[in-house]
């Protein structure tokens, strides 16, 4: 049996890595104020055929991260973004980056648990309609900023139906 942290995590950077990707979780997250695990909560959910997520859900979520977003992830950001404008710390910034990255995968694994266990049944067509569902519950006003991690959910979401059924 897989772990839904490791499946979440895995999917996460796949997705991240996606061209259009990063610009929109960080425009997600700088002009409209959402969380991007959250957001990659909410398309995994869906394209991992585990179906479309409530508002009780998603403010499970919400509560779940935002302990650990406020007191870890956001300091260790604001402290990489510094070190950033700093000359001669190039090394260090990039250190602070690892641990940012390492405290992200903490996020993930608080929130693997909330979700539900996958339905092996869904279509990729319903997977996909999912992911969409989920992100735009999280998102709603900042719908237009998140066009291309719907794409590219699309895409991996079609991608995973289709590997399972090669199992």
């Amino acid at each position: 049996m897989s772990d839904p942290f490791e499946e979440f995590w895995d999917f996460s950077l796949a997705l991240y890595a996606r061209p259009g990707v990063a610009p929109a979780c960080l425009a997600l997250q700088d002009q409209g104020g959402k969380d991007v695990i959250i957001a990659l909560f909410c398309c995994w959910v869906g394209a991992s055929g585990r179906g479309e997520i409530d508002a009780a859900c998603l403010a499970a979520a919400e509560a779940m991260a935002l302990p650990w977003r406020s007191r870890v992830v956001e300091p260790l950001r604001r402290t990489r973004h510094a070190l950033k404008a700093v000359a001669g710390a190039e090394a260090l910034y990039a250190r602070m980056k690892e641990i940012e990255l390492e405290a992200e995968r903490g996020a993930h694994r608080r929130l693997a648990p909330l979700a539900p266990p996958p339905d092996a049944q869904a279509t990729a067509a319903a997977r996909r309609q999912a992911a969409r569902a989920n992100l735009l519950l999280y998102v709603g006003a900042a719908a237009a900023s998140a066009a291309p991690i719907i794409a590219s959910v699309d895409a991996l979401a079609g991608a995973a139906r289709a590997a399972d059924s090669e199992v």
